[in-house]
């Protein structure tokens, strides 16, 4: 079962902002959530602002003679922008402002996919091999050197920007291209084939897994945030296989010194193997949003999820949780 509330007082909270939007690439999926997260705070009645983007955020906290807030519930998607590359929490703890799900260290890592794929090797997590790949450097010899099929990405981006699937040389000069179009280094990762799973975490608990089967061949932006015809199966696995995805939901979560809640994706090869592939640390919160179908299954409604994670706000990062 899920842990009890740590409060049942809105006041408690102080003056909330819900901070969303932003500048990233991610920014209309974060309008989107963070409407739907500042309706369900005041519908508990928690005294929840809408403020759009950071620079929007530091007037208000530091402007004279302004109402500052008691704390942020970070819905920003993305980097560059949004809130997810620790730059945001960084500021947070200097101007000593409370907010939800990670802290520096494991907001800045997640959002890196490398470098967390590195973390998870080190301390032996299964994920699949990949290539890191600076522009103009050979992606057909980093596709071979993998072997064919891979995906190519960019490594810091979410939300399925920017990623191909390649299982031809013909493939990989337009995947290239496309991912160039974003900052920094390029992922050439090894394509799983299997089946696509999602793990949530709210505080230290991983909430039951969801298989995602879309309608056409791949689950892209199109039919996370667009389609209504892609399956959400919750719990997506029983039994000993459930609870290894689960086991292995927080020991990834944790290695990147991730904290509050997130989300964990996988895929699972047709061998029933998990592989891990990136964390989210401040998962989206639409209707189409996984989080929200894996708390409805453990019976959290949506309005008491938010809560639970605006309660996160309450807690110290990278004690407890990081010395998993």
């Amino acid at each position: 079962m899920t842990s009890r509330p740590l409060t049942t007082n809105p006041r408690d909270f102080g003056r909330v902002a819900v901070l969303l939007g932003g500048t990233s690439s991610e920014r209309e999926v974060s309008l989107d959530s963070g409407r739907n997260v500042l309706e369900a705070l005041q519908g508990r009645g928690v005294d929840a602002h809408a403020v759009d983007g950071i620079p929007a955020l530091v007037q208000a906290l530091t402007a004279s003679g302004g109402r500052r807030f008691d704390r942020v519930f970070n819905i920003l998607h993305g980097n560059r922008g949004g809130g997810e590359d620790g730059v945001l929490q960084g500021l947070l703890e200097a101007l000593g402002v409370p907010y939800t799900g990670s802290g520096v260290l494991g907001s800045a890592l997640s959002m890196d996919k490398i470098r967390t794929k590195q973390v998870w090797l080190s301390v032996g997590l299964p994920t699949p091999g990949y290539v890191s790949l600076q522009r103009g450097e050979d992606v057909i010899a980093a596709a071979h050197k993998l072997g064919l099929p891979v995906i190519v990405k960019p490594a810091c981006e979410g939300s399925s920007v920017g990623i191909t699937r390649c299982f031809r040389d013909a493939d990989l000069a337009a995947a290239v291209e496309l991912a160039a179009r974003y900052e920094g280094p390029l992922l050439v990762e090894q394509l799983v084939q299997g089946d696509e799973f999602t793990v949530a975490v709210l505080g230290s608990e991983a909430l039951p897994s969801i298989r995602i089967v879309p309608a056409g061949e791949y689950y892209d932006y199109h039919a996370k945030y667009v389609a209504e015809d892609t399956q959400y199966l919750c719990p997506g696995l029983a039994g000993a296989a459930e609870q290894e995805l689960q086991t292995l939901a927080l020991a990834a979560f944790f290695a990147a010194g991730c904290s509050g809640w997130g989300r964990v994706d996988f895929m699972r090869d047709r061998g029933g193997k998990p592989w891990l592939l990136e964390v989210n640390t401040a998962p989206g919160m639409t209707s189409h949003s996984l989080v929200p179908k894996a708390a409805r299954q453990r019976g959290i409604d949506f309005e008491e999820l938010c809560w639970r994670v605006l309660e996160t706000s309450f807690h110290a990062r990278g004690a407890t949780e990081g010395a998993r």
